[in-house]
């Protein structure tokens, strides 16, 4: 498997895609990802053939390399990148919950898919570049604020790093919870 080794190094190739656009405490993905590669497979069964086991099996992999970060600040909440209420419906569950729930789990975090929503719903990211992706995700995330949220460490969780668009929004949109510190942990990173 092609492990990235991110979380042994705070200035990794994950950390320069958000340099000068989002404040991220820590960012960091446990396999690299490269079209027709064993991690694509993986990926497009946990997300396309309901293989959610998947997910539950790579969180627990990534729970050790975790659990030895030595954090300024630590995690306080696991966050996925939600997907639209259609979306859900039409997949059924969202690829990166077992993911969560695993890491959850593993670090004695709490997992909480309601803080963060998607508004607007969209056709697949993937097949569009850094332009297309930036302009039309810009505005598509919003939070639920309340005080039991406030002064929290986010760390969102996603399956797959590409540009860092879909990411920057959902952490745009959790800075609005006042004292919010953002973190980034996906399944895979692709190079």
């Amino acid at each position: 498997m092609p492990l990235t080794q991110y979380h042994l190094d705070d200035k990794n190739e994950a950390v320069k895609k958000f340099y000068g656009k989002v404040d991220i405490e820590y960012i960091s993905a446990l396999l690299y990802f490269n079209k027709k590669g064993i991690v694509q497979q993986l990926i497009h069964n946990l997300k396309y053939k309901g293989q959610e086991e998947i997910g539950t099996l790579l969180g627990n992999w990534y729970v050790n390399d975790l659990k030895n970060l030595n954090l300024k600040i630590p995690f306080d909440v696991i966050i996925p990148v939600p997907l639209h209420k259609r979306k859900f419906k039409e997949r059924g569950y969202n690829q990166v919950a077992t993911f969560g729930k695993a890491l959850s789990e593993g670090l004695k975090i709490p997992y909480d898919d309601s803080v963060l929503f998607r508004k607007i719903y969209s056709k697949t990211q993937s097949k569009k570049n850094l332009s297309g992706r930036s302009e039309n995700i810009k505005n598509m995330f919003d939070v639920i604020i309340s005080e039991e949220n406030h002064n929290k460490h986010f760390v969102i969780i996603d399956d797959v790093l590409t540009t860092g668009a879909t990411l920057e929004a959902c952490s745009r949109a959790l800075l609005k919870i006042p004292g919010a510190k953002i973190s980034i942990v996906c399944m895979a990173m692709a190079y």
